[in-house]
Parts: structure tokens; C-alpha cells; sequence
């Protein structure tokens, strides 16, 4: 073991430490920009659309080009990428900070997601390249709790830097944690690359990913603004009263047909390409990314509910809205303290499985609870065994979705992976969104179905009200002559809640079905009592059939 390697293996906690900052970044930026975007609106007078957009540009963008930068970073260098994503990501939030209307500002925000795509899947290569056996259980195990809680985290801390800074410190934060992972990662993690990679020339591939998912995600954030089927009346385009969004849907399956048809056949030909599809011959690759889609889509329906419930049912800021989901962040924590110990009764698919179950029972029980006027204990117990249930299903699902790939194709399998878990969000959003929107709408008028019939103006509220995702209920409530029409709508809010959470429990069941497949891991690494190595910063620490293919070094990049 020479020096830097030695130095490597023995600081690579702390470097584990610079990549869960990381992950950290992107995943809290947008929940805390979105918790921003009432001051943000106030100070740069956005209209309607660049409200939509300020916050769906970072997605798109993201999304798309996931696939693109994790084979890039097999070819140019994990670390190497990690630390441009981070620099990208970093001086687009001071753009951000700086922007002064809604043109710059979702510029900038595009910008992020080309950092924030750069930055997720550079992270899973890299735990994957550096870490090994019961380490590496760990190592994912840490990345999966930092997801979960700082979905939870970012709402506290967004509300606390809006009300007592301003905005724009919602992106000034990112500065002293980018530098914090620049340093963490150049001092603590080796570079590991695929070698003798030879010349990319995909360029068609790359350009088909992009617009293949791009269309699939754009279809799925905007099905609910421009309908699902019938053109909405606010929607910017139509096709004779029908909408584009199933258009876009059959273009997107068409493009990315096409995409899987051309790689295929240049995988047969032995030529360069974006994404290597015969890993989808591993089985727990394969298998695993459709349980990361599906448990994507119920995962994120609680996410999306709750805090408009708490805000806008409960009459709560956004900072108390924040520490109302706190415990999700608690359990999700805990949860990953506790895979070291439960590894060795519990193999990695069983600690999927566990996971599932309990979010499963938590937003069950959340559904069967919850009313207008409950307590925190209501939302707070469901809440904190939810965030356990993410720690255990997120982190061990990710070791299950690699444990097979060769290093040499960590970059792509983790882009794949991360890629999944998007397209599974983007449709959990759009699933569970108009599950508790409809519920919104109808209920609200079913309750007041005989003041819209006596009053026209009464059924103009409960539209602004739907419109408005339940917003105007504050201020309806505080106006004695429309304060029916504000408990009217807090009880169909709380009723889509409820409706949402069962979609969210019927997806995340077939989610656990969809586990089947993977049957019970007993490799070596997973085997209760064996020792996992960390891998050694060369080529010869890498799997059997890797060393050729594969070189990890000190170097800076």
C-alpha cells in the first residue's frame, strides 16, 4: 500500500462525509427554493409562468441529463466530474442570488440542474468505487438517510433563512458547503476512472437521452397545468381542446425506443455508447431499478402533501411547517445508524423489504388518522417510522441496484439508478398531485354544492381555491362571509390527503412485490460476520475482471 493510498483508505470516513454533503446540496436546494418562492415572487414580481417555471426548469434539466454525465464520469474521472458538478452548481446559486427578475433567475436555475445532474450519480460511482462489503452497506446506507432527512430538513432551514435573511440566502448557503465538499472530496476520496476507454462518439445517443427524458419529465410535472387528456383553459397550448401532454407522452417512448434499439446494436458491434443496456442482464440491476421507479412513485406522495396540509389546513408558516415534518428526518437518521448492526440478521433485500412495509403502514395509518384539526402526534408518529422506513428501502435498494455492476461501469449503472428514482418521482408528483388536487376540488364542492347553486360567486371561490392548491384558505377563513367556504375546503385538503396516502400505500405495495425477484443476497460482502475490505485506491482492488478496465489513483484532476 503506498502512501496515497494508505492516506486514502484512512481518511475515507471523512471523505464519505464531503459526498453525503453533497447529495445534501441538491436534494435541500430545492425544498428550501420552494419554500422561498412567496418572497421570491414578492421581490422580483414574477408572473404566474415564471413561478411554474423558477421551480420546474431545475427538474427538467436535472432529469434529462442524468443519463449524459454518469458514463462521462467513468471516461473523464468520478471525482473529477464530482468536483465540476459542485463549481457548476455552486456559481449558478450565486447567479441565482444575484438574479434581478425572472428571465435571470430561471436561467440560473437550468444552470443548477446541469450541476445538480453532474453531482447525484458522481456520487453513487464514487461510494461504489471506493468502498466494499459491510462498508459499503454503510457507505449507502448513509447517502439513503442523507436523501430522506434532508427532504425534511430543507423546509426548516429554508423557512428560517427567508424570514430571518432574505431569499437569497436560500442559495448564498450553497457557497460554504460547496467548498466544504471540494476540499472533503480532493483530500479524502482517490480519483477512479474506466481505462483505456477510447473515443466517445455516441454523440446521436446523447442527444436522444436528453430529449427522450426531457419530454417524459417535462409531460409529467406539466400533465396537471396543460390537462392529462382535454386542454385545460389556462393551458398555453392545445390540440383543437385536447392536450399535448399524451403527444409528448408517445414521443418520449418513441425516442427512448429508439435510444435502447441503437445502443443495443452498437453494444453488438463493440463501439462506444452512452449506456452499456447489457447491464441489464444482471438481474439485480435490472430488477431493482424497477422496484426504485415504483417505490419512487409512492415515496414522495407524503413529500408532496403534507406540507401544504400543514400550511394551509393547519394555518402554520413555513418555518413551523418545516419542524412539523422533523421526525421523518429523525427516523430516517436513526435508521441508518441502525444497518450495521441489523446487517447481520437481516440481508439487503430484507432491509428493502422492511423499509417498505413500514412506510407502507405509516401512511396507512396517516390515512386512517388523520383530520382538519389533528395534532402533531397524528402526523409525528407516522411521520418519524415513514423516515425510518425510507432509511432502511432507499439506501439498501441502491447496494442491491450495484452490488453486481463492475466499477468500470459505476458512473452509468448510477446514472441509470438515479434516473429511475426521478422518473418514479416526476410520476409519483404527477399521480399523487392530482389524486389530492381532484379531492380538493370535488370535495370542496360536493360540501357546498347548494351555496354554488344559490351563488355563482361562492363556486368562483372554490376554483380559486382549487387553482390556488388551497392557498386562499387562510384568507378566506379570516373573512367571516367566506369562512364556510375555508372549512369546506380544510376538510376536502384533508380528505385528499387522505386519498393521496392510499395511492401512496397502493404503489409502494407493488413496489414490494416487485422485491420478489431479487430473492435473498448472500454474497460474500453480505454474509453476516464477514469483514468487508475497503477498496485500495488501484486498479487491483477492483472485482475480479476489473483491474484491466479500471484505474483509481491520487491524482488530482
Amino acid at each position: 500500500m503506498n502512501q496515497d493510498t494508505e492516506r486514502y483508505h484512512r481518511l475515507r470516513w471523512w471523505g464519505l462525509a464531503a459526498i453525503s454533503v453533497a447529495v445534501a446540496l441538491i436534494i435541500m436546494d430545492s425544498t428550501i427554493v420552494s419554500v422561498a418562492v412567496p418572497s421570491i415572487v414578492e421581490s422580483l414580481d414574477l408572473t404566474t409562468t415564471q413561478i411554474q417555471w423558477v421551480q420546474e426548469v431545475y427538474t427538467l434539466v436535472f432529469a434529462a441529463l442524468l443519463m449524459v454525465w454518469g458514463t462521462t464520469s467513468d471516461r473523464l474521472g468520478r471525482r473529477r466530474l464530482l468536483v465540476i458538478g459542485v463549481v457548476v452548481f455552486v456559481a449558478s446559486s450565486i447567479l441565482c442570488a444575484f438574479a434581478i427578475d425572472g428571465t435571470w433567475l430561471i436561467a440560473a436555475r437550468a444552470l443548477q440542474g446541469v450541476g445538480g445532474s453532474m453531482i447525484l450519480p458522481t456520487t453513487l460511482a464514487l461510494l461504489n468505487a471506493t468502498f466494499r462489503g459491510k462498508e459499503r452497506g454503510i457507505a449507502f446506507a448513509v447517502w439513503g438517510a442523507t436523501i430522506g432527512s434532508m427532504a425534511a430538513v430543507g423546509p426548516v432551514l429554508g423557512g428560517w433563512l427567508t424570514s430571518a435573511f432574505s431569499w437569497h440566502w436560500a442559495f448564498w448557503i450553497n457557497l460554504p458547503f460547496g467548498v466544504v465538499v471540494i476540499i472533503g472530496v480532493m483530500l479524502c476520496i482517490p480519483e477512479s476512472r474506466q481505462r483505456d476507454a477510447g473515443r466517445f462518439s455516441d454523440w446521436i445517443a446523447v442527444g436522444t437521452s436528453v430529449l427522450g427524458f426531457g419530454l417524459l419529465v417535462f409531460a409529467l410535472i406539466e400533465g396537471r397545468a396543460y390537462g392529462w387528456w382535454e386542454a385545460t383553459d389556462s393551458a398555453p397550448i392545445s390540440l383543437g381542446g385536447f392536450s399535448v401532454i399524451p403527444v409528448l407522452f408517445v414521443l418520449s417512448i418513441l425516442v427512448l425506443a429508439a435510444l435502447v434499439w441503437r445502443e443495443r446494436r452498437r453494444v453488438a458491434a463493440s463501439k462506444s455508447v452512452l449506456i452499456d443496456v447489457s447491464l441489464f442482464r444482471i438481474g439485480t440491476f435490472a430488477n431493482g431499478n424497477i422496484t426504485a421507479l415504483t417505490v419512487s412513485l409512492g415515496e414522495f406522495g407524503l413529500i408532496l402533501s403534507l406540507p401544504l396540509w400543514f400550511q394551509y389546513a393547519r394555518d402554520m408558516n413555513a418555518l413551523e411547517a418545516g419542524l412539523a415534518l422533523l421526525p421523518l428526518a429523525v427516523g430516517s437518521f436513526l435508521a441508518s445508524g441502525s444497518i450495521q448492526s441489523l446487517s447481520k440478521r437481516l440481508s439487503p433485500v430484507q432491509m428493502v423489504r422492511l423499509g417498505v412495509i413500514l412506510e407502507i403502514v405509516s401512511l396507512a395509518a396517516l390515512a386512517l388518522l388523520i383530520r382538519p384539526d389533528s395534532n402533531l402526534w397524528v402526523t409525528g408518529v407516522p411521520l418519524f417510522f415513514y423516515g425510518m422506513g425510507v432509511g432502511f428501502a432507499t439506501a439498501q435498494l441502491t447496494q442491491l441496484i450495484l452490488i453486481d455492476v463492475p466499477v468500470e461501469k459505476s458512473g452509468q449503472a448510477s446514472s441509470v439508478q438515479s434516473t429511475s428514482r426521478q422518473v418514479g418521482s416526476a410520476l409519483g408528483i404527477a399521480v399523487l398531485g392530482t389524486a389530492l388536487f381532484t379531492t380538493l376540488r370535488i370535495g370542496t364542492e360536493s360540501r357546498l354544492s347548494d351555496q354554488i347553486a344559490a351563488d355563482p360567486k361562492v363556486g368562483e371561490l372554490v376554483d380559486a381555491v382549487s387553482t390556488s392548491a388551497g392557498a386562499l384558505i387562510g384568507e378566506l377563513g379570516k373573512n367571516p362571509a367566506t369562512a364556510a367556504i375555508a372549512d369546506a375546503a380544510r376538510d376536502a385538503l384533508t380528505q385528499g390527503v387522505s386519498v393521496a396516502a392510499w395511492v401512496a400505500v397502493a404503489a409502494l405495495f407493488v413496489g414490494l412485490l416487485t422485491t420478489i425477484p431479487l430473492g435473498r443476497r448472500a454474497r460474500e460482502e453480505d454474509v453476516p460476520g464477514k469483514v468487508g475490505e475497503t477498496a485500495a485506491p488501484d486498479a487491483a482492488s477492483h472485482r475480479p475482471g476489473a483491474a484491466d478496465s479500471t484505474t483509481a489513483d491520487g491524482s488530482a484532476p
